[in-house]
């Protein structure tokens, strides 16, 4: 016999109101981080095939090359993917290595608000989100 309460058994945890709002908010935290992802990945793919395109009329305290930027954005809309996968699964590492890693994408975003304003907030507003979901599944103490 199973020690543990959460073991699919009627009555428990995944069976209550509690367990499906958190098994909500996770796969909500999933798709949204793979849709930052695609947003980060466009943003460096198209930094880095045209990088006069983001240049122009910046005048900002962060002078960084545009093809460097877009490979820093690339590498953490990889990395965005990757995990969002991991959370997609139901692996508990993800929400963690999620959280991180949007925190990361948030910074890069930030950094990049002169070069392109609007789109930065966007996906600075679903990382919010993301990240606001995530820490909802890791503090969710169940019964």
């Amino acid at each position: 016999m199973s020690s543990d309460p959460f073991d699919g058994r009627p009555g428990g945890f995944e069976y209550s109101t509690k367990g499906a709002l958190t098994d909500f908010t996770t796969m909500f935290a999933g798709v949204l981080m793979l849709v930052s992802a695609s947003f980060e990945i466009l943003q460096g793919l198209s930094a880095i095939a045209n990088d006069d395109l983001y240049a122009a009329g910046s005048d900002y305290l962060y002078k960084l090359d545009m093809t460097v930027w877009g490979w820093v954005h690339l590498v953490v809309g990889v990395l965005s993917a990757a995990v969002a996968i991991g959370i997609l699964a139901g692996q508990a590492w993800a929400w963690l290595c999620g959280i991180i890693v949007v925190s990361l994408s948030m910074l890069t975003n930030f950094a990049a608000l002169p070069h392109y304003p609007l789109w930065s907030l966007v996906v600075i507003a679903f990382d919010a989100l993301i990240i606001w979901a995530l820490c909802l599944q890791l503090g969710h103490k169940r019964p």
